[in-house]
C-alpha cells in the first residue's frame, strides 16, 4: 500500500519504491508468518531522527534496463529490529546493533532486491540490483528522497530512507523516451530516397528525414583499454583477480558507437556515475 503522504498518481520513482515496500512486506511476512504493512512516503516520518553515527548506510547500484544509484539509511534501532527479525532473535530494543546484525541486514536487503528486480521487469525490463554496505553517506547530491515505512505508525514503526541519484530518477521517469528501432528503406533510383524508420510513417526526403532521426537513441560504449587472455587465464579468473589493460592512467579513454571510435576524453564523475569529458572528436567511422 502507498502511504497517504504520497500523491494519488505515483511517479515512476514512487512506483519503483512501492515495489521495494511490497517485497519488504513479502520477505518479512515469510519470516514472521504474519503480515507487516509497508508503505512509501514522500515526506519524512515525524519521529525520524537526524543522521547519527550508529546509522546504517547502504549503497544500491542498478544496471541493465535501469542505470543509477540509491543510498539507504536506517537508524540503529531499525537495523537492530530488522536483523533480529531476519535472524529469528527475540526483540531486545536495549541492545546495540553488532557487526553480525549489519551483515544480516545486508542479506535481508539482497533478498528483497532480488524480488524487486524480478517485479520490475514488467515495467522497466531486465534490471540487476547490487546492494552493499557503505562506509558513509554518499558524496553525490540526491535528486529525490523517499521513506519506506515498516510496521504500523507509532513509536515501534521502522523507516528506511531512500535517496535516488539524478541518473536513476531520469531512468524511472514516466516520460522517458522509448528507444526507436530504425530500419533502412530499400534503395531506389531516386537520388533522394525516402527513409522509413517505421512502416506506418514516411519521412520527408532530404534534410527533413535527418531531422526526424535526431531523437533516435544510440548505445555508446566507453573503452578504458583492452587485453588478450589465454582461455586458461580466463578460466582462472576469480574475485580479487587483477587484469592489466593496455592503456596507462594518463591516456585518454575512447567513446565508441557500434565499435567505431567517436571521441576521446578523460573520465569524470557526475552525481556518483562515470562520465566522459571530451577532448578530441573523431570523424564518425574512424578507428
Amino acid at each position: 500500500m502507498t502511504d497517504e503522504a504520497s500523491p494519488a498518481s505515483p511517479t515512476g520513482p514512487e512506483q519503483f519504491l512501492q515495489i521495494w515496500a511490497d517485497n519488504f512486506a513479502r520477505v518479512i511476512g515469510q519470516i514472521t508468518g504474519s503480515a507487516m504493512p509497508c508503505g512509501v512516503r514522500a515526506a519524512a516520518p515525524p519521529d525520524l531522527t537526524a543522521p547519527e553515527e550508529t546509522d546504517f548506510w547502504g549503497a544500491v547500484t542498478c544496471t541493465g534496463a535501469l542505470r543509477g544509484e540509491m543510498t539507504l539509511r536506517l537508524a540503529g534501532a531499525t537495523v537492530l529490529r530488522l536483523a533480529q527479525i531476519f535472524m529469528s532473535e527475540p526483540a531486545t530494543p536495549e541492545a546495540q546493533p553488532s557487526a553480525d546484525h549489519r551483515e544480516a541486514l545486508v542479506e535481508l536487503l539482497r533478498q528483497v532486491s532480488g524480488l524487486v528486480a524480478d517485479a520490475a521487469k514488467a515495467r522497466w525490463g531486465e534490471v540487476q540490483i547490487l546492494v552493499e554496505q557503505a562506509a558513509t553517506m554518499p558524496t553525490w547530491s540526491s535528486a529525490a528522497t523517499f521513506w519506506l515505512t515498516i510496521g504500523e505508525e507509532g513509536p515501534a514503526s521502522m523507516a528506511v530512507e531512500f535517496a535516488l541519484s539524478a541518473a536513476l530518477v531520469a531512468e524511472l521517469r514516466d516520460d522517458k523516451p522509448e528507444a526507436v528501432k530504425v530500419e533502412s528503406a530499400p534503395v531506389a533510383s531516386d537520388p533522394s530516397p525516402t527513409v522509413t524508420p517505421d512502416s506506418s510513417v514516411a519521412l520527408p526526403p532530404g534534410a527533413g528525414a535527418l531531422d526526424m532521426l535526431m531523437d533516435v537513441q544510440l548505445a555508446m560504449t566507453l573503452r578504458f583499454g583492452a587485453k588478450r587472455l589465454l582461455l586458461r587465464e580466463v578460466l582462472d579468473l576469480s574475485p580479487g583477480s587483477v587484469v592489466e589493460l593496455d592503456r596507462k592512467i594518463q591516456e585518454p579513454v575512447e567513446l565508441l558507437l557500434d565499435g567505431r571510435l567517436v571521441a576521446r576524453g578523460e573520465v569524470v564523475v557526475i552525481d556518483g556515475s562515470y562520465g566522459l569529458r571530451v577532448t578530441d572528436v573523431s570523424p564518425l567511422g574512424a578507428g
